[in-house]
């Protein structure tokens, strides 16, 4: 055959079934059939990354079910079926190789014209999986039929030659902006468990991933993100919870959980056996401790037990405001817990509202924390004491000395003079000064809400939220830290006989 007859059979053989492909091989000339095996190993690299993986690495790169996942939803992703991709899995489960550097190395090479994104926490994590794909097209280009621009193959940021594709990596607050790309890829937004656990950080998340990278997507543009789990509250659980529908959701605890399990798995089947049996994990979980188990291994933030508050202990004492109304009041407290101190964590300002009646029910009534400075906290304080009609304000000094009295003072006559207080008097400022650390504060508290003394009049999801999650040893977050305060300063002693020997305050001398 001449050669212009052979690339007519090549060109016709990429378009048939594999079983008349192979029935062409045998058929076929040794000149046309090596023609042939060439155009087999294209069409192999054309199936999926993971395919592509196998072929440039000779078989040697893994491959399991759960990468078959995430190889289809680049496909679908590639060929415009499904333009959000979340995928939820433990760590070391093969999830950004797979989704970071052999997919974006796949859609490059199908689609060379087109510009790809990868952002992380870090600029450097990031520009690892640019540095890993330019490196692989330098290895491969003449398989992949990629080449690199001369004048731009940085790690961060490479074009291909022949077009406008390339790929750009940026850390959260990296340069991303200006930029557009075809598919976006966010691996491992959150950097760990202290970032997690700050509203702050949190929020700088969201407000990157709606200010940012949403408005880099070409019109049919797609986006994958790609975490474990941290918090309720991290970026997938907020995508979650405000557009859920709109995502497929690939979540795979190491150990299968739901009947509805994407893989089909057995409850306790493990995510990838051959590596990480069942066995494995249950040593992985006795070293993690439950709350690290529940939110990285098992995508589930809230660990399901274990914490030193539980969730029914809340729900079960819940009542509204109707019920609250027919009750009267012995004491009605604000209680106050400036950000910063021991915690990592502390850049919220919780500030508490909370009652005891006369049968020594105890009641959480408000919660008006947030991040804010001395000023605004301080004017939140006495607001809320004015709208409770509070008869204190407990305040922690630890960290502030004298300054936390000196701000709900001038605070209450910022209002008096404002007219708010309307002529009444400043409740009596009750500073604390613990002499233990916060933790051995709160598990006598947590005992209260056990034994059903602790009502939430209404719902305080965040509140309730990191009290739920907070187990010993972790730092504690400050909306709980106010809650404790209150609720020590109200409850008799004797309620509060777990207290550690040494660890009052003062506030329980002489009184019964």
């Amino acid at each position: 055959m001449r050669p212009w007859d052979n690339a007519s059979i090549v060109a016709r053989y990429r378009t048939l079934l594999p079983a008349q492909r192979r029935s062409i091989v045998r058929a076929a000339t040794p000149e046309l059939r090596a023609e042939l095996i060439r155009a087999e190993r294209q069409l192999a690299m054309d199936r999926s990354p993971g395919a592509l993986a196998a072929v440039l690495t000779g078989g040697q790169e893994m491959q399991a079910r759960h990468l078959d996942l995430i190889d289809q939803a680049f496909i679908d992703m590639a060929e415009g079926r499904c333009d959000r991709v979340m995928l939820t899995m433990p760590p070391r489960h093969g999830k950004s190789r797979r989704a970071s550097r052999w997919a974006p190395l796949w859609y490059l090479r199908r689609n060379p014209g087109h510009r790809m994104m990868i952002a992380s926490y870090s600029a450097d994590l990031a520009d690892d999986h640019g540095r890993w794909i330019r490196d692989a097209i330098h290895t491969w280009g003449d398989d992949l039929g990629l080449h690199l621009k001369p004048g731009s193959q940085a790690a961060n940021r490479f074009d291909i030659v022949g077009g406008e594709g390339g790929l750009l990596a940026a850390g959260l607050v990296g340069g991303l902006t200006g930029r557009g790309a075809h598919i976006a890829i966010v691996d491992d937004p959150v950097k760990d468990m202290a970032d997690a656990d700050s509203p702050t950080m949190r929020r700088r998340a969201w407000d990157w991933w709606t200010s940012v990278i949403q408005t880099r997507l070409e019109p049919a543009g797609a986006i994958c993100l790609i975490q474990t789990r941290w918090h309720e509250d991290d970026l997938a659980g907020r995508i979650l919870a405000t557009e859920r529908d709109a995502w497929r959701v690939i979540d795979l605890p190491a150990l299968a959980d739901s009947p509805d399990d994407p893989l089909g798995r057995a409850p306790g089947e493990a995510l990838w056996p051959d590596r990480f049996d069942a066995g494995h994990h249950a040593k992985t979980r006795k070293r993690v401790g439950e709350r690290v188990w529940g939110a990285l291994y098992m995508q589930k933030p809230r660990p399901p037990a274990g914490g030193v508050w539980q969730r029914e202990w809340i729900d079960n004492a819940r009542i509204n405001a109707v019920q609250f109304s027919g009750l009267d009041m012995a004491r009605i407290i604000v209680a106050v817990d400036p950000a910063g101190g021991e915690s990592t964590v502390g850049d919220e300002t919780g500030i508490v509202g909370v009652a005891r009646d006369f049968d020594r029910q105890l009641y959480v009534l408000a919660d008006r924390s947030g991040s804010m400075g001395a000023n605004d906290w301080g004017l939140a304080a006495c607001r809320l004491a004015l709208e409770l009609k509070a008869d204190a304000i407990v305040v922690e000094k630890n960290y502030g000395g004298d300054m936390a009295k000196q701000v709900v003072t001038q605070a209450w006559e910022q209002l008096r003079r404002e007219g708010v207080t309307k002529g009444l008097l400043m409740p009596m400022i009750l500073e604390v000064t613990a002499k233990v650390g916060k933790r051995l504060r709160a598990a006598p508290v947590a005992q209260l809400y056990e034994q059903q003394l602790v009502h939430h009049v209404g719902e305080y999801t965040e509140l309730e939220d990191q009290m739920v999650t907070w187990v010993e040893g972790m730092d504690s977050p400050d909306r709980m830290d106010a809650a404790v305060h209150g609720l020590t300063e109200l409850a008799d002693p004797d309620q509060l006989d777990t207290l550690p020997p040494g660890s009052g305050d003062g506030r329980f001398d002489g009184r019964r």
